[in-house]
């Protein structure tokens, strides 16, 4: 027998594959920070000697979820501004308090906040999008969570540097920093088109070509956006952007609430990768993001929570819900997108659309060991025909029991084990009480 480090024995084990798969009687043999193999609980229990041996009798073990587009430390502002569409909420309220607000400290402490808060959800990658990156780096790093951190780039000065080119040059000092990592890495992200000009998106398109680095950017988000891309370049965003270089297989583009036909064909020829985001969309009333034809154009599609400060959680669980509602409702079909459709736009659609479809995104031989199991024996989710179905239906974040991302358990029983939780909750307060007061 060989000697592994660990044996997970679900109820139910759902690879995320093509074949829409559910496993029963399966188990997941874990060494270092891979999966070593998948088959029968009872031949894996003869074949290997673990270290450790995890049963979960009542529990779905899926991939971790990616959450495809975030900005975590604006976990402080979680309730600050609520109620109000996007342009005013940003230029009025949110602007204004980062420009007041955010420093090292607060990124470092709104960071550790969504973390913890993700670990507990069952997210194990999230894509970011923030001032100070690399604090998000070294707050991802100490967790022992899988990130992708946002070089981020706009035209205008902030505490983070003063012009585009500096933007891009700490960026790039901070993917440099983090080269070594297994579990950091890095994208572009210009804001948004109304946010950076011409000169620094044909940059960053040069850059990510010789980098092979993802691109990160809002991108058709309101109707206001495309009217006022009208008026200053006379063209959609999409079609800016295609000029400048950027819309091609690199490309993460979020939101993606007004399209046409036309431009889903290009998105489909090109391989741009769309991040969904439901329920900020929802919330800021921004529009609905077509998923059923994307789905039909054969588009990859990823799911995000966006920001707390807009949604206002980082709960993967109750967005993929959300997503799967959504889009049987904006196309009046039921099948537009399944649960298992759902799933794996949470796992391997964000996978893809970072890159890391060969490390993690669905659980397989060889790849990272980024795990998350949750309970199914809770009284709203009974009784269980289909696992898939319940987890996204039915179950609630609260429910996720165990995490482990790249082999070590950072969950367990509904504990965090890399992050201080009550520290993380004073530092909270701390720099909330200060807002509050003004």
């Amino acid at each position: 027998m060989t000697e592994i480090d660990l044996l997970i024995i679900p109820r139910w084990l759902v690879p995320v594959d093509s074949n829409e798969s559910i496993l029963e009687k399966h188990a997941v043999a874990v060494h270092r920070d891979s999966i070593l193999e998948i088959g029968p609980a009872d031949r894996l229990k003869t074949k290997y000697t673990p270290t450790q041996t995890v049963s979960l009798p009542d529990h779905v073990l899926i991939p971790g979820l990616v959450n495809a587009h975030t900005h975590a430390a604006m976990t402080l502002f979680r309730g600050y501004a609520d109620d109000l569409p996007l342009m005013e909420w940003l230029n009025d309220h949110i602007w204004p308090a980062e420009s007041r607000w955010v420093n090292e400290k607060f990124v470092k402490t709104g960071t550790d906040l969504a973390c913890a808060e993700m670990l507990k959800s069952g997210t194990t990658c999230f894509n970011d999008m923030y001032f100070f990156p690399d604090v998000v780096a070294k707050c991802a790093q100490n967790a022992g969570m899988r990130a992708c951190i946002g070089m981020i780039v706009v035209d205008f000065a902030t505490v983070w540097a003063q012009n585009a080119d500096e933007y891009i040059n700490k960026g790039l000092d901070v993917r440099d920093s983090m080269r070594h990592s297994n579990l950091v890495t890095a994208a572009f992200a210009p804001h948004a088109p109304y946010t950076v000009s011409d000169q620094p998106l044909q940059k960053i398109a040069t850059l990510s070509d010789e980098l092979d680095c993802p691109v990160h950017i809002h991108l058709h988000e309101t109707a206001h956006e495309i009217e006022e891309s009208m008026a200053r370049f006379g063209m959609r965003p999409i079609e800016r952007l295609d000029q400048l270089g950027l819309v091609g297989p690199r490309l993460m583009a979020v939101h993606m609430t007004q399209l046409l036909p036309g431009e889903i064909k290009t998105l489909s020829e090109r391989g741009v990768h769309i991040v969904h985001c439901p329920r900020s969309n929802l919330k800021l009333a921004s529009g609905f993001c077509e998923v059923s034809k994307i789905n039909e154009s054969e588009i990859n599609i990823a799911i995000g929570t966006d920001s707390a400060s807009s949604n206002n959680n980082l709960d993967m669980i109750s967005e993929m819900m959300t997503a799967s509602l959504l889009a049987k409702g904006v196309s009046s079909s039921p099948t537009a997108m399944n649960a298992y459709a759902a799933l794996k736009a949470a796992t391997m659609g964000g996978a893809k659309a970072l890159g890391l479809e060969e490390k993690i995104g669905s659980i397989e031989t060889g790849k990272q060991a980024d795990l998350c199991a949750v309970d199914l024996s809770d009284i709203a989710s009974q009784p269980v025909y289909n696992p898939v179905s319940q987890l996204v239906y039915s179950a609630s974040s609260r429910q996720v029991s165990d995490v482990w991302i790249a082999g070590q358990r950072l969950l367990e029983s509904g504990a965090l084990t890399t992050i201080d939780e009550e520290q993380v909750k004073a530092d909270t307060l701390e720099i909330g009480n200060k807002i509050k007061k003004g």
